[in-house]
């Protein structure tokens, strides 16, 4: 099935304007999130999405292909589609931009799922510590018994009455959305659900709606970057990991 990786970069992120180009150990957040990307062994193309021109430069001066959408798309996943809108793409793997530690094999097991008749999946991991759970930039999930999402949140979930956290009991939301394409179609044009406008979490859409989501469960967390001391942070893991990987030391 023909599969496309869709990186939405907005240039106006409310919490850290101009988040696509900060600079990340010599390099711009987004050419980070692609390169890992590109590692991706089942999507056959990798696009970046984006409204602003600034972006567009970079990522074609990295050799990335760049389809420009419009400014005003209610969420990520709506300027995805209409990247993809007149393709002939099967599997749509929307890829949020913000995610400068993402790998080819965590990418690859939602394609996979996808492949196998799931119409929607996404992922999450484990936090390194438990400050992470009051951070309302972390998004937190709930499971079911086989691996579905029961909801997502900003709040801490669950609830843990005994007050002992442990990161454990706990996961974090990554930035993946895979879809079938009619899957993505349905999505969008359902627009904005009552729970997503609440917790301003679009993937409680689906949720609102009856899709179920299968959630692939990553071993290592994915430092997503959503604030100035963010940045630092995904920085310093690179540094210490010395480039993280030969490719990515370059």
């Amino acid at each position: 099935m023909k599969t496309v990786i869709v990186i939405p970069a907005r240039y106006g992120s409310s919490r850290l304007k101009g988040k696509p180009l900060r600079e990340i150990a010599g390099k711009p957040l987004i050419q980070w999130v692609f390169e890992g990307a590109t590692d991706s062994r089942l999507a056959e193309e990798v696009l970046v999405a984006t409204d602003d021109e600034r972006v567009r430069e970079v990522v074609e001066s990295f050799g990335g292909r760049v389809v420009m959408t419009p400014d005003d798309v209610p969420s990520g996943t709506d300027r995805v589609y209409r990247a993809v809108e007149g393709t002939d793409f099967d599997l749509v793997v929307n890829l949020q931009g913000d995610e400068p530690m993402i790998t080819g094999s965590l990418l690859d097991a939602v394609i996979e799922e996808l492949r196998m008749g799931e119409k929607m999946v996404t992922c999450a991991y484990h936090p390194e510590n438990i400050d992470e759970i009051g951070d309302p930039n972390r998004v937190k999930v709930v499971l079911d018994g086989n691996g579905y999402a029961l909801y997502f949140s900003r709040s801490p979930i669950p609830f843990v009455r005994s007050g002992r956290l442990r990161p454990d009991d706990f996961l974090i939301h990554g930035g993946i959305y895979g879809f079938r394409r009619d899957v993505l179609e349905e999505f969008v044009r359902m627009g904005e659900g009552r729970l997503e406008a609440l917790e301003g979490l679009e993937q409680l859409r689906a949720l609102e709606r009856d899709i179920r989501i299968k959630v692939m469960l990553s071993e290592v967390p994915l430092y997503p970057v959503d604030t100035p001391s963010d940045l630092i942070r995904v920085e310093g893991v690179i540094r210490l990991k010395n480039g993280f990987s030969e490719r990515r030391g370059r």
